[in-house]
């Protein structure tokens, strides 16, 4: 068993050592280009048309895009300088066990996410096998995709490393062919011109507001895997190009195929290989390849967050029997495929409104309450409680958390706001955190040399 499990990840929540940091700056944007050229991203683009137009969706796509990769290459930069994970970096603001309720309910949601993920691999590989032989059987290929998932993750981060030079270069290759035949196939001016929906669910405020949110999906794990990039300035400008070209590739795929449905009066649908398959089968099974590939990365990574996440609560267990345990967990629920199709729009305004409130608790309390330094073995090890607040839990960071989600779920789910809730429910909760941080003292925050200070 000891020789078995040798060559298995030893990741923790420890921080990286420098000569550790492998990441450089194209594989760096390897791994942020595979994460999303991904078809829940697909599935986002697709929301957008007819309710937009197509011109209109992919000037959103790329303004949205362009603003929400900020945040998240500012969260990513704090893991990068102190090598460590995103979760156990929220003890820097909400205490040493303060922590502990973000990460579980972080592992929850990936757990959630490698569900959908799983199915929509598990569908792809099933349209690729049944185009080469005849044999259907969505329910094995979710199975085995998952199963692929796992014997990745239990590697650690070098196995993700690897995998994602190779899968993205491949997919971007694939996606320029997919977008190709479909644009030489199908008439692109009238997608160009064609009308926006007469009642739509989706305005332009509302769609902006959409794939910023996209953006914010990313940013409790960004750390997570920005620790091992080789110094701040390949972090932020690998993460930054390459989630921004790959959310406009899979968002404008989404959008187009989205469109193109519609107009050669098919069902529509956010899956490129059911577009493409019918007039060529051949380049309906490239494309299935690509999307299959495209989640089989990404929900490694989500799977790999999830163990972090994890191990944020038990930082002694070995790396590898979280992966296996949350990896069986991931295949039984990917069963639940109807289910996860019915309610994945629900699903991310729930992490949404979780999550949006945590980052922005998280990027006020390092940028500009701790003026950028974390003590990274004091939130390791919490000796000096430098970290502690009151018993371990900073009471002004779960207030402010608590008025960001109410603020967002109200403003999500009882009153819409015309402009979506993303973008205020972050600045409601920054804003009021930085209030809460600056009025009065606390008594139970430390400096380094054991002092107590204000915060």
């Amino acid at each position: 068993m000891a020789n078995l499990t040798n060559g298995f990840g030893l990741d923790s929540v420890q921080p990286v050592k420098s000569n550790d940091r492998t990441m450089n700056l194209f594989s760096t944007f390897s791994l942020w280009l595979g994460a999303n050229v991904v078809v829940t991203t697909v599935l986002t683009g697709m929301f957008l048309v007819p309710d937009l137009t197509f011109l209109q969706a992919m000037f959103i796509i790329l303004v949205g895009s362009l603003l929400g990769a900020i945040p998240l290459i500012l969260t990513g930069n704090i893991g990068t300088r102190t090598g460590l994970p995103t979760m156990i970096l929220t003890r820097g603001a909400f205490g040493h066990y303060g922590a502990v309720l973000p990460s579980a309910v972080n592992m929850l949601i990936l757990i959630g996410w490698t569900w959908i993920q799983a199915y929509m691999a598990g569908l792809s590989l099933n349209h690729a096998v049944e185009f080469m032989t005849g044999y259907s059987n969505v329910n094995l290929f979710t199975i085995l995709t998952e199963i692929a998932v796992v014997a990745i993750t239990i590697y650690g981060h070098r196995g993700i490393e690897k995998m994602e030079n190779i899968i993205a270069s491949s997919m971007l290759v694939l996606s320029v062919i997919v977008f190709g035949y479909m644009f030489i196939t199908f008439d692109v001016g009238n997608l160009i011109t064609m009308a926006a929906s007469k009642e739509p669910a989706i305005t332009a405020m509302i769609g902006f507001d959409i794939v910023v949110a996209t953006a914010f999906s990313w940013m409790p794990t960004v750390c997570d895997f920005n620790r091992y990039c080789s110094n701040e300035k390949t972090g932020m400008l690998g993460t930054y190009f390459g989630y921004v070209l790959a959310t406009v590739v899979a968002m404008g795929l989404g959008a187009t195929v989205s469109g193109f449905s519609i107009m050669n009066n098919m069902e529509q649908t956010y899956d490129p290989t059911v577009l493409i398959g019918q007039f060529n089968p051949i380049l309906g099974f490239v494309a299935a390849i690509v999307i299959f590939f495209s989640v089989l990365s990404t929900n490694v990574m989500a799977l790999y967050s999830a163990v972090m996440s994890y191990l944020v609560l038990a930082p002694k267990h070995r790396f590898w029997i979280p992966a296996i345990i949350l990896g069986i967990i991931s295949i039984i629920g990917a069963l639940l495929k109807d289910w996860l199709m019915d309610h994945f729009f629900d699903f991310v305004l729930m992490i949404a409104t979780l999550f949006i409130p945590v980052i922005a608790v998280m990027l006020v309390d390092y940028y500009i309450i701790k003026k950028e330094k974390y003590d990274p073995e004091e939130i390791i090890e919490g000796a000096r409680k430098q970290y502690w607040y009151h018993g371990g839990i900073n009471v002004k960071a779960y207030l402010a958390y608590i008025i960001g989600a109410i603020f967002a779920y109200f403003f999500t789910y009882k009153v819409p706001l015309a402009t979506g809730s993303t973008i205020i429910t972050f600045f409601v909760t920054a804003s009021v955190y930085y209030l809460f941080m600056k009025i009065g003292k606390d008594i139970s925050v430390s400096d380094s040399s054991g002092h107590v200070s204000e915060g």
